[in-house]
């Protein structure tokens, strides 16, 4: 009775620590889009404290079995009920970036490894000591995710491609909607909802929601919101490695295609600048002969890029004089910007709420774009005018009183400096709240470096989020001679935020750089 007792504890305590790793592990998998080479890349990152808290539990059960002969089955089994009891309850304070969302994917993903798993530890308890399978209990949790992923990458692609090929016959029915794809590295899905407000109140238009620019998100789109009605489709596209582009202009077929810019982003799976750029820039190339490519001449990557392509193209700079539309006499203030832009030898003044160049960038592509639709200049002007704020990309907001300029989606090289040009021109004191930058590659920590040293003179106070992943912005700021007793690291935004409300005034300013996910906010 008693063997059978202490069996039923064990196995309690191994679903326990499986649900727990488990749901952990298809997080972390979601977060990293469900490709086996980012999750791996997570999973052997030593920064990787709940895996590690798998390795503390390993050694310790393996101490207690080594140096307590006599009683060390006991001392074992309490240590692992203690541990579940204390990660259990751990996971039930534990606020996350972004929780696991419960797809109808994710769905089928839990019935594979729930069945992988209950049979692991009904093979492993004929297998392992009660005490060592809690460890693989542990560790299989983890490195289940691939036989998972293998098992169900068969169904997964035959769904994406049932519905992708309805969202091709939806697309081809509404032969009349003039499509617009955007990418670039970054400044896409502010330029998107951008060109939807300056156009939108002229033309009845549908875009991709949110950050929908993976194929899957775009055929949600589609086949979930995209009507006969509709005059122009807006679609957002992202990529993250050679061949994406390509596949979503083949996909979508635009009319009209936009590159807001490129740089160093997602270096990690591209490898090279010189990918990144052929693989933007095809969504010019691979417009039809009378479509209109509209680019952005600022960017130095898209300016020495020889475009193999017939079609117009459309080029908008703030620095670059030799664009077709060029903003001139540029204002920032804490209500917005101004600034002129010559249209046919004709001077017109524009107003948003918005800030930063790059949102100014992005608004003379909605003005282009406006212009080849037709739409008259003085509705231009005025839609600019009623541009809405772009939710998390340097989105002015009161928070309990306090001015916080929200800029969390997503940090890149020239965003983010931008973003502390920004607040080095707004009052009281000016407080920097960030993680650093992630998917650089090899040029992460430099580049992390570069944004620390660049915070000097425009931040008057610097609150990091994760003493490892902020260490190259440490550095960085450190070099600069920014005055170490006005750098803050805290573990969580929580802690950050708890920081501010405690130590700042409603009358200064905080920018919230970055908000990453919990697969790298460590």
């Amino acid at each position: 009775m008693r063997d059978i007792l202490v069996i039923m504890l064990y196995l309690t305590v191994y679903l326990s620590l499986s649900f727990i790793y488990c749901k952990h592990s298809l997080q972390m998998f979601q977060q990293n889009r469900y490709e086996l080479y980012r999750y791996s890349k997570w999973l052997f990152n030593k920064k990787n404290l709940r895996f590690s808290y798998g390795i503390i539990y390993a050694v310790n059960v393996l101490l207690i079995g080594t140096f307590f002969r006599k009683s060390g089955a006991f001392l074992c089994m309490f240590f692992s009920v203690a541990f579940a009891i204390f990660m259990i309850e751990r996971e039930s304070r534990k606020v996350y970036v972004k929780d696991l969302v419960l797809t109808a994917r994710v769905r089928r993903q839990i019935v594979v490894m729930t069945t992988l798993m209950s049979l692991f530890i009904i093979a492993g308890s004929n297998v392992f000591p009660n005490d060592v399978l809690g460890i693989a209990v542990i560790i299989m949790s983890y490195l289940m995710i691939y036989p998972m992923a293998v098992i169900t990458k068969p169904l997964e692609e035959l769904i994406k491609k049932k519905y992708e090929n309805e969202a091709r016959k939806i697309l081809e029915e509404n032969d009349r909607i003039i499509k617009i794809g955007i990418t670039g590295s970054y400044g896409k899905t502010s330029t998107k909802n951008i060109v939807n407000d300056i156009i939108g109140e002229n033309r009845f238009t549908l875009i991709t929601p949110a950050s929908y620019n993976t194929p899957m998100g775009i055929t949600r789109t589609i086949r979930e919101r995209l009507k006969p009605v509709h005059e122009v489709f807006v679609c957002e596209m992202g990529a993250d490695k050679v061949g994406d582009i390509s596949y979503l202009m083949d996909f979508v077929k635009p009319q009209y295609g936009v590159v807001t810019s490129i740089g160093p982003q997602h270096l990690n799976t591209f490898k090279t600048m010189e990918n990144i750029v052929n693989e933007k820039m095809q969504e010019i190339e691979m417009l039809p002969s009378d479509g209109v490519g509209f680019i952005n001449l600022d960017n130095e990557f898209i300016k020495e890029y020889k475009i193999k392509n017939n079609c117009k193209v459309v080029s908008v700079g703030i620095d670059n004089k030799e664009a077709d539309y060029v903003a001139e006499d540029i204002d920032y203030d804490k209500d917005g910007s101004k600034f002129t832009v010559t249209i046919n030898k004709k001077k017109y003044k524009f107003s948003t709420s918005l800030l930063g160049r790059h949102n100014i960038t992005n608004i003379l592509i909605g003005i282009a774009i406006g212009i080849e639709l037709g739409i008259s200049l003085k509705d231009i002007v005025k839609n600019v005018k009623n541009i809405h704020q772009v939710e998390h990309r340097l989105e002015v907001k009161k928070i309990n009183g306090y001015t916080f300029i929200d800029d969390a989606f997503n940090s890149n090289p020239v965003g983010s400096k931008m973003a502390l040009d920004v607040l080095e021109m707004m009052p009281g004191k000016r407080v920097i709240v960030t993680p650093g930058m992630i998917d650089l590659g090899e040029k992460e920590d430099e580049i992390n470096k570069e944004f620390g040293s660049y915070m000097l003179d425009k931040a008057d106070h610097v609150i990091l989020v994760g003493e490892l992943q902020t260490k190259a912005v440490l550095e960085g700021l450190k070099e600069a001679g920014f005055k170490e007793k006005n750098i803050t690291v805290v573990k969580t935004v929580r802690e950050a935020f708890d920081y501010v409300y405690r130590n700042f005034s409603v009358k200064d300013t905080i920018l919230l750089e970055n908000d990453l996910p919990d697969a790298f906010n460590v």
